[in-house]
């Protein structure tokens, strides 16, 4: 008898630690419960999954010039010769798969700025080819958001529906879908699959911030007006971290993702403090080792949000989507939810005063909250298990 052949699709190792944690959350599933499974990934960054995770990893795009922008003839050429290639190339590396798992992430959702022949495209091309070769395609616990682009929308919803599982990870993902024309009837919600990573334990009171920070320009709808929401971003968020610096707090500025680190170079050289320290961190464990050290915890990445609330630290969210919005809610946080477009550094401090003021009932809330969460994801593994892993193992040919 030979195991299951398990793929897992996404931006993974690309150096966006919550993608990342998705996928972790989903191979310690795999791990612990189909351990005769041979797994490896089509994705963005495979050096990086293949040294860290120990899996064999592909290149999700032909052309290595995928992810910059083409202005001269040749880049352009090379783009589309990269989208016929990558056709291809999918297809057949989905037919050496019985399963293939997209983790987490927003793959159904615009609120960054996104293009159509970008991701849409190719998850388009994995749901196809799964739909064609008779592979189980999964999207599991993923996130969903209007879009404005038609293009995109077309692709996102075609995608969805040519997908044999789905499972959303907050009600709105669902909705979204359903509005979109997918039968969203069998579709269950779960919390986000990061709550479904080890939790380490909580530090002694310190009176440490954790600031996450964001590279943040807005959504796909946003591009005439990014540099303006940009710079009110960033000076709101420096004109608060400075406020905490003069009320004697330490800072403790955290991201979720490579490109946020000039946001945190700029924010050191504005404050220039030495209760302003910034953190390295490679994965969600390490995010979530500085947040349960942290007094309380102001952020804008949805999963810097994720970690805090999972650690069980007081939070306050720079929401940039209602998926941002519906997480608090769920953790019953919702009053703690601060604008990302129009920061307002004042109201932002007010907020933060209010926040620490209900610790202590906050964080009972939150412990109740995470044991709740733990619960409905050990029912999403095991309905991941039997939907998708049912005769999945197969007689080797004489």
């Amino acid at each position: 008898m030979t195991a299951a052949r398990v793929g897992v699709f996404g931006l993974l190792g690309s150096g966006n630690l919550g993608n990342d944690g998705s996928l972790e959350a989903v191979l310690r599933y795999l791990r612990a419960e189909h351990p005769e499974a041979v797994v490896d990934a089509l994705c963005g960054g495979p050096e990086a999954v293949a040294a860290r995770y120990a899996i064999p990893a592909t290149r999700l795009h032909w052309y290595r010039g995928e992810y910059r922008t083409a202005s001269r003839a040749r880049a352009i050429a090379g783009k589309g010769l990269g989208k016929l290639v990558d056709a291809f190339r999918t297809a057949a590396w989905v037919r050496g798969h019985d399963v293939v798992i997209v983790p987490g992430m927003g793959v159904l959702e615009a609120t960054l700025p996104l293009r159509p022949w970008g991701f849409p495209y190719s998850l388009f091309l994995l749901c196809a080819s799964g739909r064609l070769l008779g592979t189980r395609v999964a999207l599991v616990g993923v996130g969903a958001d209007a879009i404005g682009n038609r293009l995109t929308r077309a692709l996102v919803s075609r995608s969805a529906r040519l997908a044999a599982y789905r499972s959303y990870r907050d009600t709105l993902s669902r909705d979204t879908l359903r509005a979109m024309g997918v039968d969203t009837a069998r579709d269950a919600v779960y919390p986000d699959l990061a709550f479904a990573l080890p939790t380490p334990p909580t530090g002694t009171p310190s009176g440490t911030v954790c600031v996450g920070v964001m590279d943040f320009h807005g959504g796909d709808d946003d591009r005439a007006r990014a540099e303006e929401i940009h710079r009110r971003y960033l000076e709101g968020t420096t004109a608060f971290v400075r406020a905490l610096v003069e009320d004697g707090r330490p800072v403790r500025l955290v991201t979720g993702d490579a490109c946020d680190a000039p946001v945190v170079a700029t924010i050191l050289d504005a404050v220039d403090s030495p209760l302003v320290t910034a953190a390295e961190a490679d994965s969600l464990a390490d995010l979530m080792k500085e947040m349960a050290a942290a007094d309380s915890v102001v952020a804008t990445r949805y999963h810097n949000l994720v970690c805090a609330l999972k650690v069980g630290t007081p939070t306050l969210a720079l929401s940039y989507a209602a998926k941002s919005d519906a997480l608090m809610a769920g953790m019953g946080l919702d009053a703690y939810c601060h604008p990302a477009r129009d920061l307002d550094a004042d109201r932002l401090l007010e907020q933060f005063r209010e926040l620490e003021k209900r610790s202590a009932e906050l964080r009972r809330t939150l412990a109740e909250r995470n044991k709740h969460a733990a619960r409905q994801l050990d029912h999403q593994f095991t309905a991941l298990t039997r939907t998708l892993f049912k005769g999945t193992t197969r007689q080797e040919a004489p």
